[in-house]
């Protein structure tokens, strides 16, 4: 059975301030109590899916007490992760949590990377990106690193083109050429698939894709590479903490040949092993 809580971020803050209330006295928090579980800070799908693979499958034989807590935002994970209320999460990639750590002051740090989940254009109007008539919307995330991510798939299927040299937070105030006048709606990128009726296309993260029944490796009209793509996944913990037995052991399990072998079969190429 699976073990995951899904938490909301209201609850969470209710718990957040519980926390700091607790941490006044003498109980540990999570990411200091090596002798209790490892609780990781995961979004739904395939992160908290392959956790609980390793959970289900893997963990008691390598003396891992692994509890994983479901979040549906990309902030949470990481200010839980800071406050010690998890002891690490698995659900970013490294543009994002750079400017995660700038914007926020936080300390987080990669562990391990595990997977890609490519980012993909969809659309429930048309059946080819060249499809797109002139003036359409397309939704993309509103998050810095996630919306650069999405203006350069574009760019490099030609549907745009950005200024030459522009990173992680260009906007779509950095193209340059847009032959298609297309207009661009920002949301959260856990809103974009829901989108897509509303809009003419949208480019959504590949765990949000998949979590709304869309098959990133079928269905998008384009698909990121996984060729020398700096997006894979990554499990992560506070800085300090890299050293904690049961974070060695779960970096272990996830690149492990079992765990491979599991990314392979259930997503068929919708998530893509990074290891």
């Amino acid at each position: 059975m699976r073990n995951t809580a899904k938490i909301t971020t209201a609850v969470l803050a209710a718990g957040a301030l519980t926390l700091g209330l607790s941490a006044c006295g003498s109980e540990k928090d999570s990411a200091s109590d090596t002798s209790g579980p490892l609780i990781v800070a995961a979004s739904p799908t395939p992160h908290a899916e392959i956790l609980t693979y390793v959970k289900d499958h893997l963990a008691k034989k390598a003396g891992l007490d692994l509890e994983v807590k479901e979040f549906t935002d990309y902030v949470t994970p990481n200010t839980a992760t800071e406050d010690g209320s998890v002891g690490a999460n698995y659900f970013q990639n490294q543009p994002y949590l750079d400017d995660f750590n700038k914007k926020k002051g936080t300390h987080i740090v990669p562990v391990v990377t595990v997977h890609l989940e490519p980012l993909g254009l969809y659309s429930h109007k048309v059946k080819k990106a060249d499809e797109l008539k002139s003036g359409a919307t397309v939704a993309v995330p509103n998050d810095t690193v996630n919306e650069a991510r999405a203006l350069k798939l574009l760019d490099d299927n030609g549907i745009i083109t950005l200024k030459k040299g522009v990173g992680n937070e260009a906007t779509p105030g950095d193209i340059v050429k847009n032959p298609k006048n297309l207009k661009f709606k920002e949301l959260e990128a856990a809103q974009t698939p829901r989108s897509l009726d509303d809009v003419d296309a949208a480019v959504i993260n590949g765990n949000y894709a998949i979590e709304s029944d869309l098959k990133p490796a079928d269905d998008a009209l384009v698909l990121e590479s996984a060729k020398n793509n700096p997006y894979g996944n990554f499990l992560a913990v506070k800085k300090g903490n890299e050293d904690d037995p049961r974070v060695k052991k779960l970096a272990k399990l996830l690149t492990s040949p079992e765990v491979k072998k599991y990314i392979e079969d259930k997503y068929a190429g919708s998530v893509l092993p990074s290891f």
